[in-house]
């Protein structure tokens, strides 16, 4: 299951039934879980922590220093879970002592080709993050996000779950949960994500109150604080609505507007 050609440190803890493709190279630091499959020319160094049944496709680099000029060499980790694809050329960095130290990445993603994870990034399960998108130190991305192809995304930015960008989306702000945007350095919400919402199984009903949410929120010229009063009323009979008030009382860049 691993190929002559590889280099595995002796130190690395990998599951007898993981595959390790050839010329790939394994560091000390790394755990590999059952059924993941690595493919060649593969470099995963650092405390890196992989579960269970991912796909790693050939050329990913994982687990390296952060790209951080105040990183001084300090222990910190990436953690990866389960049943994650990566493709091609894909780079994911450790975590910095000045956040929490990890850059964590949950299950059943779908990481496509030339992507970038920065350090300390913290992604949840189910997200589509397309071809060459790019995530800055710290960034927060929530289960069942979509990012098109080509999305940039500034440090410390948090993506809402059921979150869908367009390709070529540059965010400065956040992003509430269900909206859908677009646009290069000046992002624009543009109604919700209903289509994924449908694909999740949201009723009708649901997904018509969040389209409400979302017209409270941008279309009814009130201010975020007026808002929220608003929205609070809502979630009253709809607990969904409930995302958007707690994403607004932890936003800190302020939201796309």
């Amino acid at each position: 299951m691993i190929h002559q050609s590889a280099i595995i440190d002796p130190k690395a803890e990998i599951a007898p039934d993981a595959e390790i493709g050839a010329f790939s190279i394994i560091g000390a630091g790394a755990r590999i879980g059952s059924g993941t499959r690595i493919g060649h020319h593969v470099v995963i160094q650092g405390d890196t922590t992989i579960g269970r049944d991912n796909r790693i496709f050939h050329f990913c680099s994982l687990g390296e220093e952060p790209q951080d000029k105040k990183y001084k060499g300090e222990p910190t980790a990436l953690e990866i879970g389960d049943g994650n694809t990566i493709r091609e050329y894909c780079t994911f960095s450790r975590g910095t002592i000045q956040d929490g130290g990890v850059t964590r990445i949950g299950n059943d993603n779908w990481i496509m080709a030339y992507s970038h994870i920065a350090h300390d990034c913290q992604v949840g399960s189910h997200t589509i993050i397309a071809n060459s998108s790019a995530l800055a130190g710290h960034v927060v991305v929530h289960d069942h996000a979509v990012l098109g192809g080509s999305t940039l995304v500034h440090q410390f930015c948090k993506i809402g779950a059921h979150v869908m960008t367009a390709g070529g989306t540059v965010l400065f702000k956040d992003v509430p949960p269900y909206v859908t945007v677009g646009g290069g350095v000046h992002a624009e919400p543009h109604g919700i994500n209903a289509e994924g919402l449908k694909r999740r199984g949201f009723s009708a009903e649901t997904i018509a109150e969040i389209k409400r949410a979302y017209k409270t929120l941008y279309k009814s010229n009130l201010t975020l604080e007026e808002a929220k009063i608003e929205l609070a009323e809502q979630r009253k009979t709809c607990p969904e609505i409930g995302l958007f008030l707690d994403f607004l009382d932890t936003s800190t860049r302020g939201i796309v507007r």
